[in-house]
Order: C-alpha cells, then sequence, then structure tokens
C-alpha cells in the first residue's frame, strides 16, 4: 500500500507572487526526478511549460489584501485565502507533495489547524530551490493578463508597503531614538569603567594613595589628567585639586600624601602616554553626560508622565526591554512588575520556588525607599501606576507630565501610608484633580501654538483678526460715549453752583410751570380713572400712593443732582401736594 501511494502521488509547487499564489504540478512522482530534470527543461518558456503546468492561480484582490498575505506567509501562518485555494485546487482525493519555499509555511501548512485533508504532503526541502527559481522566471508567461509593467509594480508597491509596515518606527512616537540612546548609555558606562580601572592600575603604581583617598572614577581621572605626576602635586594646586573634588580635607590630605609616597618614579614618556589617555577619558565623560541629557530631553517628548513618574533611566530601559513605547503600553501591570526578571520568574516556575517581586523597576528610588517589608506591595503599587502612565504617553493627541505628577505624588502618599498609617487619597480623587489640571494646561498649549501661528497665511486666522479689527472700533466708541456721558453729568453739577442768581431763577421758574403741567395730567388721569371704574379696594389705593410716593422719591433724587437749595424745598412741596391727591379723590 505504501509503494503504490508513493508511485501515484504528484510532486505540485505552490508559488506565491506579488499579485496572488499559484500552483504547478509535474508528471514526476519524485522530486529528486524533477531536479535531475530541470537542466534540460529550463532552456526556454515551451520546454519548461511541458514540464510544469499551470493548475491554479489566484490574484489578490487588493493591495491590503495582498499585505495581509504577505505578513502572514512571513510570520509562518496559512492565511484563509491560501487555505481556500489549496482546499479548491487539492481536494480531489490524490495524493499529492507539495513543496514550498518557506520552512515555516510548510510546517502551518502540515499542522490539523491548516484544515487541509490527509493526501497531502508538504515539504521545504533545499533541494527544490533552484527549481522555484525557474519557476519565478517563467512564471509571467503563464498569465497572459500579467505584463511586465504590472508585475514589477506590483512587486514595487507590496515590497514598499511590506517595508513600512515591518519598520517599527513611530513618527509621532521616536521612541526608537530613546532604545538607542539607552543602549548607547550602558554601553558607554561599561566602558568608562573599563578605562577607568585600567587608569587606576596603571597610576597606582607611582601614586598607589590617591586611589585610596579618591575612589570615584570620573574624580580620579581629573585629578590624573591635573597632577600628571606625584611631583606636580604640591600646595600651589590645592585650590585646583579641591575644585575637582569639593572637599578641603581630601585636597589637603593628596597633598601630603604625595610628599611621602611609596610609588615609583616614572619617566616623562610614560607621563604624557597617561596624560594623553586621560583627556580621551574626561571627552567621553563629557560626551557621556550629553547622550544623557539627549535622553532626559527626549523622553520629555515621547512619555513625559512616564518619565516624571519614575525617571528617565528606568524608563527607557523599560520601553527599550518592551520593545516599543505601544508594546510596553499593551502590557499590564503584573507584567510590567516583573519586566526584567525572566530568567528567575521561568526558574521559580520551573523549581516550584517564589516569583520575583519586581525586575526593571528595582532601580527606581521608591523600592530603595520602602521598608523589607514592604517592597513587593509599593513595586506592585509602583507597576499599576507605570502601565497608567505610559497608556497615557502612547494614546494622548497633546501630551503634558501633569498625570505623571499626580501619579507620583499617589505612590510618595501610599509610601507615607505604609510607613505612618496616615491615609493618601483615593485614585478617584487624585484622577479628577489631575484631569483638571491637564485641561488647563492642553487649553495654554493650544493657545500658544494658536499665538505662533498668527503670522502664517491661515484663512480662519485671518477671518478671526478680521473680526477683531472689527470689534475693536465698536469697543473704544463704547468707551468714548460712556467717557462723554460721564463729563456732562460732571457739567451738570458743577453749573448750577457756577452760575449767577438771575439765571438760577429762572430756571427754576421753568421748571415750575413743567410741573404744574405735570400735576394737572396727574389729576386729569385719576379723575377720569374714578369716573370710569369703581371706587379702588384699599389695596389699589396702597398699590396707587406707593406707585406715587415712589415717583416723587425718584423726583426728588433727580433733583438733588440737578437743582440749587430753593428748587429743592419746591419740589418736596410738589411732591407733598401729589401724595395728598389720591386721598382728596376718596373724599369726592
Amino acid at each position: 500500500f505504501f509503494f503504490g501511494r508513493k508511485m501515484k502521488q504528484r510532486v505540485n509547487f505552490l508559488f506565491e507572487h506579488a499579485s496572488g499564489y499559484a500552483l504547478l504540478s509535474t508528471k514526476m512522482h519524485q522530486l529528486s526526478d524533477v531536479v535531475d530534470a530541470i537542466p534540460e527543461v529550463s532552456a526556454d518558456y515551451e520546454s519548461f511549460s511541458k514540464c510544469f503546468k499551470l493548475r491554479g492561480f489566484v490574484s489578490f484582490t487588493s493591495a491590503e489584501n495582498a499585505l495581509e498575505n504577505c505578513n502572514s506567509i512571513s510570520e509562518g501562518l496559512v492565511h484563509d485565502d491560501l487555505q481556500s485555494f489549496l482546499s479548491s485546487h487539492l481536494n480531489d482525493g490524490k495524493h499529492v507533495l507539495l513543496c514550498v519555499a518557506d520552512r515555516r509555511l510548510a510546517d502551518a501548512i502540515k499542522s490539523p489547524e491548516a484544515g487541509l485533508s490527509d493526501n497531502i504532503q508538504c515539504t521545504s526541502e533545499s533541494m527544490a530551490s533552484e527549481i522555484f527559481r525557474k519557476i519565478r522566471q517563467f512564471f509571467p508567461f503563464y498569465i497572459a493578463e500579467l505584463s511586465h509593467f504590472a508585475e514589477s509594480q506590483a512587486q514595487i508597491g507590496l515590497g514598499h508597503s511590506y517595508s513600512r509596515a515591518k519598520v517599527k518606527f513611530n513618527v509621532n512616537r521616536a521612541d526608537n531614538m530613546v532604545i538607542q540612546t539607552i543602549s548607547l548609555l550602558d554601553q558607554m558606562d561599561k566602558d568608562i569603567n573599563t578605562f577607568s580601572m585600567r587608569i587606576k592600575e596603571w597610576f597606582s603604581y607611582h601614586f598607589p594613595e590617591l586611589m585610596k583617598i579618591v575612589p570615584e572614577s570620573s574624580n580620579y581621572i581629573k585629578l590624573v589628567n591635573l597632577l600628571r605626576s606625584r611631583e606636580q602635586t604640591t600646595e600651589d594646586r590645592l585650590q585646583e585639586i579641591e575644585d575637582i573634588i569639593q572637599d578641603h580635607e581630601k585636597a589637603q590630605a593628596i597633598v601630603e600624601a604625595a610628599k611621602t609616597s611609596m610609588g615609583f618614579d616614572v619617566t616623562d614618556q610614560d607621563v604624557e602616554n597617561l596624560t594623553l589617555f586621560t583627556d580621551r577619558i574626561k571627552l567621553f565623560l563629557e560626551r557621556r553626560a550629553k547622550a544623557y541629557d539627549y535622553l532626559v530631553s527626549k523622553l520629555s517628548g515621547v512619555a513625559p508622565n512616564l518619565n516624571c513618574l519614575i525617571g528617565s533611566q528606568v524608563a527607557a530601559r523599560l520601553i527599550s526591554h518592551a520593545g516599543s513605547l505601544t508594546n510596553l503600553a499593551k502590557f499590564p501591570a503584573s507584567t510590567i512588575q516583573i519586566l526584567g526578571a525572566e530568567k528567575a520568574l521561568f526558574r521559580a516556575l520551573r523549581t516550584r520556588g517564589r516569583t520575583p517581586k519586581y525586575g526593571l523597576i528595582f532601580h527606581s528610588s521608591f523600592i530603595g525607599r520602602a521598608a523589607k517589608e514592604n517592597k513587593g506591595r509599593i513595586s506592585r503599587f509602583l507597576a499599576a501606576k507605570c502601565a497608567l502612565a505610559t497608556r497615557i504617553d502612547c494614546f494622548s493627541d497633546i501630551l503634558c507630565n501633569v498625570y505623571g505628577k499626580h501619579l507620583r505624588q499617589q505612590v510618595e502618599d501610599r509610601l507615607k501610608y505604609f510607613e505612618s498609617g496616615e491615609m493618601p487619597k483615593t485614585n478617584a480623587e487624585a484622577m479628577a484633580a489631575a484631569i483638571i489640571e491637564a485641561d488647563k494646561v492642553v487649553r495654554k498649549l493650544k493657545k500658544r501654538a494658536i499665538a505662533t501661528l498668527n503670522g502664517s497665511s491661515s484663512p480662519n486666522l485671518s477671518f478671526y483678526k478680521k473680526n477683531d479689527e472689527a470689534d475693536a472700533p465698536s469697543s473704544e466708541m463704547k468707551k468714548k460715549k460712556k467717557k462723554k456721558r460721564h463729563l456732562t453729568e460732571q457739567v451738570s453739577i458743577e453749573e448750577p453752583a457756577a452760575a449767577p442768581a438771575d439765571e438760577s431763577v429762572n430756571v427754576v421758574d421753568d421748571d415750575k410751570e413743567k410741573k404744574k403741567k405735570k400735576k394737572q395730567k396727574r389729576k386729569h388721569s385719576l379723575s377720569e380713572s374714578a369716573a370710569t371704574e369703581e371706587a379702588p379696594t384699599p389695596s389699589k389705593k396702597i398699590k396707587l400712593e406707593n406707585s406715587i410716593t415712589a415717583s416723587a422719591t425718584t423726583a426728588e433724587d433727580d433733583s438733588v443732582l440737578t437743582t440749587p437749595k430753593k428748587k429743592r424745598k419746591k419740589q418736596k412741596s410738589a411732591a407733598a401736594a401729589v401724595a395728598s391727591a389720591p386721598a382728596e379723590l376718596d373724599e369726592d
């Protein structure tokens, strides 16, 4: 049975093109026979097409569909389009040996998840590479509609879109720069430590006491570059030594130790060589400081909240270990907590021991400040806040470090709670205050951005400018009118006092005549209302009296501003007469 199955199977080749999937079959039953026949049939298309028949071809529906299939093939997955293509052309019950160029794709086709029949055997042997090369050469002749221009256009388009999708670089969040910078800083720290140990070992032959007095590598290198030799370490250089190490007692100790040092003498050539080496290390230290400043400035634009919460180096290491800021934002808090301690975690799972409490976040200052029994609690709390800060940084349109400050304050309050028992704010309260403050900051940032864009030729901005310019004169006119009114009132108050007595008498007489006319009109209206209507009720009388007295008082108030003393007295008498008018009507 096995021999018969082996003889009956046909060799087929799956070819993935930029325009679609193709399936080519041969009449041969062994892959080695096909490989032996390739030199004879690959001379031209006619002989090649006699040996390799196009059994089926399906084109991609769109550029997005082509990119999806290409990503699936590169990851070793069977796309739905490929599965339906193979099942439709290889589901006739015959035994088939299917040759695939990619090994991971061949393993995926073999798996039961692919859903293909058991009659299909899949292989990805390296001996078929020459066959696929010839298929790629002659494939455009099989498809009449596939011209050379269309083929190149499909290949270039798919290649560009696939490369663009695979390049893990986000334009808006330049986290790749952060990853490269923290890797550079780690490498520079290792190199600086190596060079420093070499300098200490080298200079200790000449001045061994210096390493005990100044153990710091950076200060040691600066001192070696300054002193050059033990003989030049005199009292005259005491101030220069003190400027480097910032300690007068240590500087004095260095000078005293140089006088009684046990080291051997060195030549001028040795001193010159050592000085050149220290100059290079000093430049390296300066470059390291600039790289750190660059990392801090870059993180303030990429992840300001995470940077404010746990510091620049720990934040950069978390992003670097996750691969990108987006990947870190997708991690839960439990993963962030042990990120960087994977070996310890899997060792604990394998040996059924205790799992680690923290990974890279151990370098945060909060873990070091916590008590031994609270390190696990504070690491779990800090990981939860890091997850929040990372997601805010990754998915916010306008970035600010307000949330990072509030999250940092929450961690500080939790530390105080562990130490003293003082209850901290709830997360809802802290986040409500952070949202209000962040809205204010975002509003200010938007206003600042609009202010910087005011010089541009934007139609909307010019429209708003015109409206502002049109509104400005009207507001100025209103202000001028108010000023004129105020001045006229002041003049009306001052003029009666400065006017002569005759003019004031004439003014009073004119006012008398006007008021008499007003009284007659009021009496006439009141008499008509009394004749036409019934007698007013006590409530109506009270309302009428109140209205008349109110009008009289307003008249008095107006007259105080515009009339002299004599006029005021006469107006008061007139008001009293008007007030007595309702009583006379009631008597009538």
